[in-house]
């Protein structure tokens, strides 16, 4: 399995994504605010999205988007293919995408919205705790995103102060972002580094999913189902 950067070999894959968005926004009744052909494949060619692969086949995605000027970053659209779920794949593509956000934005508040417990149990481990509302950019173009959410209707009506999703939000300490651009590649021409100074390697074992990193691996064996951030 691959799990990469997104680049413009990904944009095949962008109507399964779509579809698939909307599909499991219908079967559960809440989550993912739909988004259009065009801006998903504005996001995989920019480079700011994860996409997950296996076979020639799309397994995950998950892409970012900056608010208030750069301020807030969020980790949004989260989605597996139902065929692939149960093995991991989720937490790889969070954690994969929250690197990329760090990378590009580390000193911005990385948030997302979910109504998903592994997604949350996903965001407490890497550092989010939960917050209300107020807290998360009031940019009033990340909230007319929701309108295409089957509970906008719930979010105006409580003044936009909580809806059935989870707030949750990652704040990075003056160390945190020292380290993240003190990990910054070097040398751009090398192999095991793209060009977000990410590594991307990952494969599945006998034993489960494994992700390596800095030749390390960490068995992964969150379940998820639907999922959204």
């Amino acid at each position: 399995m691959e799990i990469e950067i997104s680049s413009c070999e990904h944009l095949m894959y962008v109507s399964e994504i779509q579809q698939e968005m909307y599909d499991s926004a219908q079967r559960r009744g809440t989550g993912i605010a739909k988004r259009s052909i065009e801006y998903l494949s504005k996001k995989i060619s920019e480079g700011n999205a994860v996409v997950a692969t296996e076979n020639g086949e799309w397994v995950g995605f998950c892409y970012i988007e900056t608010w208030s000027h750069g301020q807030f970053v969020a980790n949004s659209g989260l989605i597996v293919s139902p065929k692939y779920r149960n093995r991991g794949v989720a937490t790889l593509i969070k954690n994969k995408v929250f690197q990329l956000s760090r990378g590009k934005f580390p000193a911005a508040k990385v948030f997302g919205l979910t109504t998903g417990l592994a997604v949350m149990k996903i965001n407490s481990d890497l550092g989010y705790k939960p917050v209300i509302y107020s807290e998360l950019t009031q940019d009033e173009e990340f909230w007319n995103g929701c309108k295409n959410c089957v509970n906008y209707e719930i979010l105006m009506k409580k003044e936009r102060k909580n809806c059935l999703c989870t707030a949750m939000l990652f704040i990075p300490s003056n160390n945190d972002i020292k380290e993240v651009k003190n990990n910054e590649p070097q040398n751009k021409d090398n192999d095991e580094v793209n060009q977000d100074g990410l590594l991307s390697s990952g494969q599945i074992t006998s034993g489960g999913l494994h992700y390596t990193n800095n030749n390390t691996k960490k068995k992964i064996d969150e379940k998820e189902s639907n999922l959204s951030v």
